[in-house]
């Protein structure tokens, strides 16, 4: 049985490390899926991830195979696909290619300071408030360098103001959010951005862009997912 898979599977704590690809290059490319020797019932087959040196080290498993989908989707796309996440990534693709990416730690450093820091006290595990994650965007954006100052303003806030756990969620992911709109603003500013993921996180960064005057496009990770998956296939043969 014919089988291809993305992502952390073929990093190299996965089951079996895949090789990186290294930019510009298309972000799936004909007769590069790495064979699998995992089951003898299987033709299993990984997707190489991409690499990147200059003008920063950087790396990229499972994004790739979405950005091939949002190509498949928009065949002449030229512009930004922001792929937020455990680990968010920015990247310039043009003429079929991805030409650079940035990726920021948002994803996992909100999961730790909401689930292990001291924040955990403050910080609910749901609710949201629109404008609360508003006002910590553009409070991220406008003054970056105070926004750890800002994060332990959330466990003193909630000590002497009682502020809310909902408010203090939506103000954490917008201080995260904002502060790497403020460093990727190089990747959106002026451009056409694609943002593809899960409906919840996808409509926060849609939010925040759009407060910039940037009007995204949204397209759904799992659907973005199994377009690349496909286009993968139809390139290559077991």
């Amino acid at each position: 049985m014919p089988v291809i898979a993305c992502g952390m599977v073929g990093a190299r704590q996965g089951w079996a490390e895949a090789p990186y690809r290294p930019v510009p290059c298309a972000p799936v490319a004909p007769g590069a899926l790495m064979p699998v020797a995992a089951d003898p019932r299987l033709a299993l087959r990984f997707v190489p991830g991409l690499s990147q040196r200059k003008p920063a080290a950087d790396v990229m498993r499972g994004e790739e195979t979405q950005i091939a989908g949002v190509l498949a989707t928009l065949p002449d796309f030229d512009g930004i696909v922001c792929l937020p996440g455990t680990h968010s990534k920015w990247a310039h693709v043009s003429a079929g290619e991805v030409v650079s990416f940035q990726t920021f730690l948002t994803g996992e450093m909100f999961a730790l300071l909401a689930g292990q820091s001291v924040l955990r006290h403050s910080v609910g595990a749901t609710g949201w408030d629109e404008a609360a994650f508003a006002e910590a965007v553009a409070d991220a954006l406008t003054s970056p360098a105070r926004v750890s100052a800002r994060l332990f303003g959330l466990r003193a806030e909630a000590l002497v103001a009682e502020l809310a756990p909902e408010t203090a969620r939506a103000r954490l992911s917008g201080l995260l959010i904002g502060a790497e709109l403020a460093a990727a603003r190089p990747y959106w500013l002026g451009q056409r951005v694609v943002i593809v993921a899960a409906d919840g996180i996808a409509h926060a960064y849609a939010a925040a862009l759009a407060a910039q005057g940037v009007q995204a496009e949204l397209m759904p990770a799992e659907q973005m997912t199994l377009a690349g998956l496909t286009l993968a296939q139809a390139g290559d043969t077991p």
